[in-house]
């Protein structure tokens, strides 16, 4: 379990520091437009790998995919501290996610392994839940800090010591667990290629949905395309005799409820993790330390709210009512943050973000433990898996439709003024074609240098930019409220795993 907590620590952290060291990174290698790239390409990996790992784990134990996954992550996070580029940092991210994916894979499922007992099942959460709530609440302000003091490349490099640590604790402690004894063990291959067809399609209509034209015949061929190859994976895994996610589960109404669960919650944390810096360094005009100072209680707080969780799982007569509980506290408080502008006191953006925090630990430890709970032993990988999957593929999703979001935003808080300048003009209209201006100097400083030659109030630009961020990243917020509402009705409707099992 320490072993397995470590790969918790590993994952979080990563997930949490680069949010913040963004912003800065995007300033340096000068690519806004591959901004949602850097983490669609880790999530679209992560998806893929997720439960493909999960069943492989299943048929063969998880040991060996945890220990190569490990060697992957930490590789490829060197590639990534060394990228000269913003599209050699998004294929290098894309690397990182396969070791991200197959450690999501694997970890979980790992629990289940050594704890069959949902009671003993829930205690033990608790253990990694603390593991990825400390790892993510250091990453924020960590992030920040060391991308002031040394540079954003560092914050990659982190990972190794860590790595090393969950790498020599799991060869040594980790028992090789294998639940499927049957002598013919095989993997529909066919199926992981549908699989990565679907995913890959999926998120091609999120990312190239702007670029195309929403009406255009490109993204109408695109979207069905997309829909053709999520209906043929999911008729192929019915049909197969090895499946990546067996058809028993999806034939399970809570294991559906819990899978749309599972994709709402995903979208909305990551929008928070991800575009809460953009909102406060872009927008607000604060430095990466500040930044990572205030939105580290949104993720100190899913600790906190599952530690609670996990105390009251087993002393409350209708556990199941603890994730529409986080749902109420977590509608609240993205009402609050659709509201936060650069004048907001920090106590309160802080306490917003921290309620949101607490909201998210009853959220996601269950997520995981009702699906172990619904289904048989020999599925707990590839269920386990699903759950992952689904999150990160709402994540995926919150990236991009967010990052449309933000550009729409951003380009129509400059319309006004954009509309006088002539074509003429390229540099200014290159300066402004993007949010990176307001998180580069150096793009500031040339767009003050142009506004002395041709008479423009530069100040009033960059105020419109600021505004156009912030209302962008509102309307993001706003999507994620509508989410967490769907959300709490979905999440009125699930049983009562606990007295089911025991």
């Amino acid at each position: 379990m320490s072993g397995i907590s470590v790969v918790m620590m590993l994952i979080a952290l990563d997930q949490t520091i680069v949010g913040t060291a963004l912003p800065r990174m995007v300033a340096e290698l000068q690519g806004f437009d591959l901004y949602p790239w850097v983490a669609a390409s880790y999530l679209l990996t992560t998806a893929i790998f997720i439960p493909l790992t999960g069943r492989l784990g299943d048929l063969y134990g998880r040991k060996p995919f945890l220990l190569s996954a490990i060697i992957i992550f930490l590789a490829s996070s060197v590639l990534c501290g060394q990228a000269d580029s913003m599209m050699a940092l998004v294929l290098a991210r894309g690397l990182q996610g396969i070791g991200g994916g197959m450690l999501i894979g694997c970890a979980f499922a790992s629990v289940s392994d050594l704890f069959p007992f949902p009671f003993d099942r829930i205690k033990w959460q608790v253990m990694l839940s603390a593991s990825f709530g400390i790892a993510s609440a250091v990453g924020p302000g960590l992030g920040g800090w060391i991308t002031e003091q040394w540079g954003w490349r560092n914050v990659f490099y982190v990972n190794a010591p860590i790595g090393l640590v969950a790498l020599a604790l799991v060869w040594r402690f980790l028992p090789w667990v294998v639940h499927n004894e049957q002598t013919r063990k095989s993997m529909d291959w066919l199926g992981v290629v549908w699989m990565i067809l679907a995913i890959s399609s999926l998120l091609g209509c999120t990312e190239f949905g702007e670029q195309l034209g929403l009406t255009s015949a490109s993204f109408v061929i695109l979207v069905l395309f997309s829909v053709a190859c999520i209906y043929g994976f999911f008729r192929h895994q019915i049909k197969t005799d090895a499946p990546v996610i067996p058809a028993r589960l999806l034939n399970d109404p809570v294991v559906r409820r819990l899978m749309l669960l599972a994709l709402v919650t995903g979208l909305i944390m990551f929008v928070l993790i991800y575009y809460a810096p953009l909102l406060l360094q872009g927008g607000f005009s604060m430095s990466p330390n500040e930044a990572g100072i205030i939105i580290t209680p949104i993720i100190a707080l899913v600790t906190v709210g599952s530690i609670l969780n996990g105390r009251l799982l087993t002393r409350i007569k209708k556990p199941e009512l603890l994730f529409s509980y986080g749902g109420i506290a977590l509608i609240l408080s993205l009402l609050g943050l659709c509201l936060i502008n650069r004048h907001t006191p920090n106590w309160m953006m802080m306490s917003l973000f921290a309620i949101s925090g607490l909201s998210l630990g009853f959220q996601l430890p269950n997520l995981v433990v009702q699906i172990q709970a619904a289904v048989s032993p020999a599925d707990q990988g590839a269920a386990s898996a699903l759950i992952q999957t689904l999150r990160t593929i709402g994540s995926m999703l919150g990236a991009s439709l967010a990052g449309v979001m933000v550009s729409l935003g951003f380009k129509q808080g400059l319309a006004p003024t954009i509309s006088k300048i002539s074509n003429e003009q390229g540099t200014i209209l290159d300066l402004l074609a993007s949010p990176q201006v307001l998180l580069r100097t150096e793009d500031q400083e040339m767009l003050y240098k142009l506004s002395s030659t041709h008479g423009f109030d530069a100040n009033l630009l960059m105020e419109q930019a600021r505004l156009g961020l912030v209302s962008g990243i509102h309307q993001a917020f706003f999507m994620c409220l509508i989410l967490a509402l769907i959300g709490y009705v979905i999440s009125l409707k699930l049983p009562n795993f606990l007295n089911k099992n025991n």
